[in-house]
């Protein structure tokens, strides 16, 4: 009877053990898979966001006036382009990572060009903003040197949103099938050509505004032109078949899902945008700007991280929905989550010790420096707060629920957290800092909601939503030889 006890405990903690080296297996597994998207994604967008940052740099050594005009181009404008476009790109993320975790490989082509289709026309419409820059920046209440001199930059920036088209349709239809890593080669090629290039232009030529600006579009431009070179010499053969007409078919479900995923991101980007557009109200507008502008851009550099984190999960999530494994789906938001979140911990207590001395890099002014100091300890909550709500958002989006996410941004941002800023700021007299908090605020109330959200979901139910919408949109392989063929 002893013995037989013994051999039952034995066998209960090899049970355990077994349990525990399969669980770290699973966890190894997930990290890895996570990694090949997450490791690229965040590089690339390092390196995109890097573009900005160095145009920025070379613009504020050029004048104060023309750094607060290309900060509010940069975080007023282009942000409001980007969101747009980049959300409704996001559509082309649900669609083809479930379709690729379906095993419809073909689908992902299709897809890939009436994204284009869908793009290229919302960029069209968006083009008056910058030609019209000025206009409306004084309309908004900004200062009219700094107005003028933004009208003159935004008219640069035309060629920038249109290499959004390439850039964001390329890269969620590339992470999809997990073969990021070219986009990763040219990233890095385009930033170092692009410090190049700006010092050429602007340091040794004297050619300012107009030197900076060339070097940010052909750093642009660059990648695109070697995705493009990729995708059509054969780098996708399962999922690139040409050109082809299919793609003019049953668009009309495409510009839904891609409407709703750009107001789930637009209402993010356009959050920081209105904090901007505050500060320019306030008093010592000039200073308020630059040392704004500065704590976002860092901000954003953080932001490149959660987003890498955003892509991957949204990547892993729609590929097991797609596939009809639940609980994979789970396990992919669970260590993806955690690992975000360890980095953003370790990030907050950086740039808590760190403070003003980081300003130095962008601005010669002591004043913004010091105000740049004193909204560090904002800037570290918010670096927390960004590594936790972006991969939400990108769940999310894995689960084609772009829709729901919206309206919980529309409550916790614009009927929350900008209303207490506009409090906080105008009335209290907090200033930037009070906006700031305002905006915190909304932030941390839309992370509550997010997680509450995302543990109460039926993956289940998702499964089958996933399994709905990829066989609705299905095109029969065989009809693919319509297409037309790229040479």
């Amino acid at each position: 009877m002893n013995e037989k006890l013994l051999r039952e405990v034995k066998d209960g903690d090899n049970v355990e053990e077994e349990e525990r080296i399969k669980f770290k297996d699973k966890l190894w597994n997930e990290s890895k898979k996570m990694w090949i998207v997450a490791g690229p994604a965040i590089f690339t967008r390092f390196s995109s966001f890097g573009i900005n940052i160095i145009s920025q740099a070379f613009v504020g050594h050029i004048g104060a006036t023309e750094l607060a005009a290309y900060a509010l181009v940069f975080t007023v404008l282009l942000r409001f382009a980007n969101g747009i476009l980049l959300g409704m790109a996001s559509g082309l993320e649900t669609l083809c990572g479930q379709a690729y975790g379906a095993k419809q490989y073909h689908m992902l082509g299709i897809y890939l060009q009436r994204s284009w289709l869908v793009l290229i026309v919302t960029t069209t419409l968006l083009s008056p903003i910058f030609i019209f820059a000025s206009p409306i920046l004084k309309a908004l209440g900004q200062d009219e040197g700094i107005a003028e001199m933004a009208g003159t930059i935004g008219l640069w920036f035309i060629p920038v949103i249109y290499s959004y088209i390439v850039s964001f349709s390329c890269q969620m239809y590339l992470q999809a099938q997990s073969k990021n890593m070219i986009i990763t080669y040219l990233a890095a090629f385009s930033l170092s050509i692009h410090i190049l290039l700006s010092w050429l232009l602007t340091v040794k030529y004297k050619l300012g505004i107009t030197g900076a600006m060339i070097s940010t579009i052909l750093a642009y431009w660059i990648p695109n032109v070697g995705q493009l070179i990729f995708l059509f010499s054969g780098g996708c053969p399962e999922t690139w078949k040409g050109f082809s007409f299919l793609a003019f078919n049953d668009l009309w479900p495409v510009i839904k899902l891609s409407l709703s995923s750009g107001a789930m991101l637009c209402l993010e980007f356009w959050y920081t945008t209105i904090l901007i557009l505050l500060t320019g109200n306030l008093k010592n507008a000039e200073v308020a700007i630059d040392a704004l502008s500065i704590c976002i851009n860092i901000n954003g550099w953080e932001m490149m991280i959660s987003l890498g984190f955003l892509a991957a999960v949204s990547v892993r999530v729609s590929n097991e929905l797609g596939r009809g494994d639940s609980k994979s789906a789970k396990h992919s938001i669970m260590v993806t989550v955690l690992t975000s979140l360890a980095i953003g911990l370790v990030l907050f207590v950086f740039f808590l010790f760190f403070r003003g001395r980081l300003a130095y890099i962008f601005t010669k002014s002591q004043d913004v420096a010091v105000a740049v100091a004193n909204l560090s300890p904002l800037l570290a909550l918010s670096i927390l707060m960004n590594s936790v709500q972006p991969v939400l958002s990108g769940v999310a989006i894995g689960a084609g629920q772009q829709s729901t996410v919206a309206y919980v941004n529309i409550g916790s941002y614009y009927l929350i957290g900008i209303p207490i800023g506009v409090v906080l700021g105008y009335v209290i007299k907090l200033q930037v800092q009070g906006v700031w908090i305002g905006m915190l605020f909304g932030t941390l109330v839309q992370t509550i909601i997010l997680i509450i959200l995302t543990y109460r979901t039926d993956w289940d139910k998702q499964v089958s939503v996933a399994q709905r919408r990829v066989n609705r949109w299905l095109v029969e392989a065989e009809t693919d030889t319509n297409s037309l063929s790229t040479g």
